[in-house]
């Protein structure tokens, strides 16, 4: 069962839609169960993110994960954004069923997708931000394949 926030965000996305000539564009999925979700950021000078948006392939957790985490990071500077975790898009949402916890991974994983990108085309580093996976499933497969 959605709470009235999850279900809110998905039939009301907040900042839906593409950037024109964005700083930065994150492009993240999870092959097991299709979802795609893709994020675009407006930095300016001073590293404050003016404007996001995003555009989802998916479930309405995909959906609602994605607007809640652009809510979450506008207006935010880089290393604000970057402490946007999963746990905070689900928190910010009351939460979210447990099968659809991946949902608020991919949205933390676009994130730094977007983030990586802005830094990749600026030429700099951002601390702490590791190159992000395309599909959030490949941590699942090399689990698998530790045992």
């Amino acid at each position: 069962m959605y709470t009235k926030k999850v279900m809110d965000h998905f039939t009301n996305p907040r900042n839906m839609g593409e950037i024109e000539n964005p700083s930065g564009v994150g492009t993240v999925g999870n092959a097991k169960c299709g979802d795609i979700m893709r994020m675009y950021l407006d930095i300016d000078d001073n590293g404050v993110i003016r404007d996001v948006k995003f555009k989802t392939f998916g479930c309405g957790a995909a959906v609602a994960t994605s607007s809640m985490a652009t809510e979450l990071i506008k207006g935010k500077t880089i290393e604000e954004a970057l402490k946007v975790t999963n746990k905070a898009v689900m928190e910010a949402l009351d939460g979210l069923p447990p099968v659809k916890v991946h949902c608020s991974l991919l949205a933390e994983e676009a994130i730094h997708a977007a983030l990586w990108d802005y830094a990749e085309k600026k030429g700099i580093k951002i601390e702490g931000l590791r190159k992000p996976k395309s599909d959030i499933h490949e941590d699942e497969e090399e689990d698998k394949q530790d045992y």
